[in-house]
């Protein structure tokens, strides 16, 4: 059984209420041989919602205590951030999951690069912090690009 972001399957979940639909994603889910999760929905967050990013660092930051994910007016979310990342983790031991498929660049689901804090656009290297969580408990984590690919 594998894990993967709400949104990659087709859910109206991102933050601005869009989806970022992958139909060979969303034909697993179908099939059952994947479960949707959304790790901001599970950190108490509800839809449309202010986007946020990652100020200071990466989510491994975050996990440190280095850095927050602050939302666009100001507003420090990262507990919220945390909490989702827990729960996700919670979730992928449950059904043993052997992967993780998260949505690139989100501060929760970036496997390999995120948005740089500063609201512009811009992306850098790092992992989000439900990424960076999964990979300490050694979950493979990939990005959609990844899966489709079949890079792993």
């Amino acid at each position: 059984m594998i894990l993967v972001s709400s949104c990659l399957a087709g859910l109206e979940v991102r933050y601005n209420g869009t989806h970022s639909l992958n139909k060979k994603i969303q034909q697993l889910v179908e099939a059952k041989e994947a479960i949707t999760i959304c790790p901001e929905l599970l950190g108490g967050f509800s839809t449309p919602r202010e986007p946020a990013e990652i100020i200071g660092g990466d989510g491994e930051d975050v996990l440190n205590g280095k850095a927050h994910v602050v939302e666009k007016s100001g507003k420090d979310v990262t507990e919220l951030y945390l909490k989702g990342a827990y729960a996700t983790l919670e979730k992928a031991k449950k059904i043993n999951a052997k992967v993780v498929v998260l949505k690139e660049n989100s501060p929760s689901c970036g496997s390999s690069t995120i948005y740089n804090g500063e609201f512009i656009g811009k992306k850098m290297a790092g992992n989000g912090v439900t990424s960076a969580l999964l990979k300490r408990h050694a979950i493979q984590v990939i990005s959609e690009e990844q899966f489709v690919e079949g890079s792993y």
